[in-house]
Order: structure tokens, then sequence, then C-alpha cells
């Protein structure tokens, strides 16, 4: 199993983050590292700072050189999925190819409400995310695009230049739900994240996505998967479980959620950890 990291742009400050990222680069052990893209804090204090994700992101993949990066996941709802495409191709050429595409339907309804946008009902909103995905994955392969859906209308679209990687950044699309949210992972996606819970649920997720591999008579050994592993620092022996529990179930990377304050120890820290795994 490969590792990576996750520093939500919340309850931090960007010199704390950027340090973490300058000494995740040198770390081997780490892959890629991780932001999430939310405008307030979530399970805190509402009113606390919280750093734009795709924005500290595009810094940070300026300030390294070899990890990959990624926003996991963008809420779809929050940019029109024209912009995020353009968005992304142009952090893929900043990043000289390192970019993952993270995407996700939406769910803070919090947030949502706050800035005046719709999360929609469930279908609907799941209908939207099926659409975006499609836009984004034309836009980034296709000279012109042209889309008529419920939710988007594009008309001889252009997205230029490309991304570096072809023939787009890999998508990973985070979510559980086993009739839409799962179903997209098997048709556009080669990147699953399990946003955490028991590993017998990852393992019956898994199974999941593969019958809906069948359907589009997709192999579900192309999609790597991954999951949020937790940080305890008065006990790093926990990481060390939660790792060994997930790489024994068939896990391809563990993504490691650091609490704030972001500190560059806790790196070290979880290298130690997962030594050996």
């Amino acid at each position: 199993m490969r590792f990576a990291f996750k520093t939500s742009p919340q309850s931090t400050t960007w010199d704390d983050m950027l340090a973490v990222w300058k000494a995740a680069d040198d770390i081997d052990v780490f892959e890629s590292g991780w932001t999430f893209d939310h405008f307030e804090p979530i399970f805190s204090d509402r009113s606390g700072p919280c750093l734009e994700g795709w924005l500290t992101l595009t810094a940070l993949a300026q300030a390294t050189s070899r990890l990959r990066v990624g926003v996991l996941v963008t809420g779809v709802p929050y940019r029109h999925p024209a912009v995020l495409a353009n968005m992304a191709a142009t952090l893929d050429h900043i990043s000289h190819g390192r970019l993952e595409l993270g995407l996700g339907a939406g769910w803070n309804t919090d947030e949502a409400d706050a800035y005046g946008i719709d999360l929609l009902g469930i279908k609907d909103r799941m209908d939207r995310f099926d659409e975006a995905c499609d836009v984004i994955v034309s836009l980034l392969t296709q000279d012109r695009t042209t889309f008529q859906g419920e939710h988007y209308e594009l008309d001889q679209a252009y997205c230029e230049p490309k991304p570096i990687q072809t023939p787009h950044p890999p998508i990973c699309i985070g979510g559980s739900g086993e009739k839409r949210t799962l179903r997209t992972v098997a048709r556009v996606a080669q990147h699953w994240n399990y946003v955490g819970g028991p590993v017998e649920e990852y393992v019956r997720l898994k199974g999941v996505i593969a019958e809906h591999c069948a359907s589009f008579d997709r192999d579900p050994g192309e999609i790597m998967t991954s999951a949020h592993l937790h940080l305890d620092r008065n006990d790093p022996g926990l990481l060390t479980g939660q790792a060994e529990a997930f790489a024994a179930a068939g896990l391809d990377l563990g993504i490691v959620y650091l609490p704030p304050p972001h500190s560059p120890a806790d790196l070290e820290t979880i290298a130690e950890a997962v030594a050996g795994i």
C-alpha cells in the first residue's frame, strides 16, 4: 500500500500548510498531497479560518516538484464544469502533469445555504454530477464540446491548452452512494476514495463498484482505491493498525488526514508508523 497526506485548509495558516508540503516533497513515503473544497470549516467552528482549496493547491504545486496534488474532492455545484475543466487543465500545466482531479456531487447544506448555492435534491444533484463529469471529460479530451443536458449546455466550447496528462488527469470520485456515486465511479473514474469507516464496508463497497463495472464492460482493477486514515499524535500506533488492516484488504492508497495545527513533525511520525506496510 502507498501513502499520501491531506491538509484541509481550515483552522490553519498558509505558512503552516506550506511548511508541511515542502517537507513532504522530500519524503518518499508520500506520493501525493491533498486539500479539500469548502469555504468554511467543517465539523468545527464555522466562523474559523478556511483557505480556498484550489487556489492553495495551485500555490502548493508551485512550491513542490515531486508530489502529485489534488483536491479531495471538488464540489461540482460550486463551479460550472466548464470553468472547472479549464482550472484543471491549467493546474496540470503548472504542476507539470501532477494533478489528480477530485470530483464530488456536494453535500454541505450549511455552506451551500449560506452562499446561496442550490445543492438540489439527491436525484437531481446526482444527475447534475453525471452531466458535469461528462462535460469535464469532453472539454479535456475533445477539440470542441457541444453538450445539451438538463443542467448544462455548451456550444462548440474550447478548453485549450489540453492537460499534459492524457487522456486527462486521473479522475478521483469520493463517496459511498451505492446506486449513483459508485456507478459514476465505475463509468468515468480512475480512482475511488472511500471517505473512511470500517474496513469491512470498504470491501463491500468495492464489490459494488465491481458490479457496476460489469455493466460498463470495464475491469474494476483499472480503478485505484484510497481511504482516509487518521493520525492520533498521542498514539501513532493507531495509525499503524488502520494501515495494516486496509493493506490486508487490498487498499491502494492510504491518505493520512493531518490534524491542525499543521506541523512537518507529523510527517516523520507517519513515516515511522507505516514503515514496512
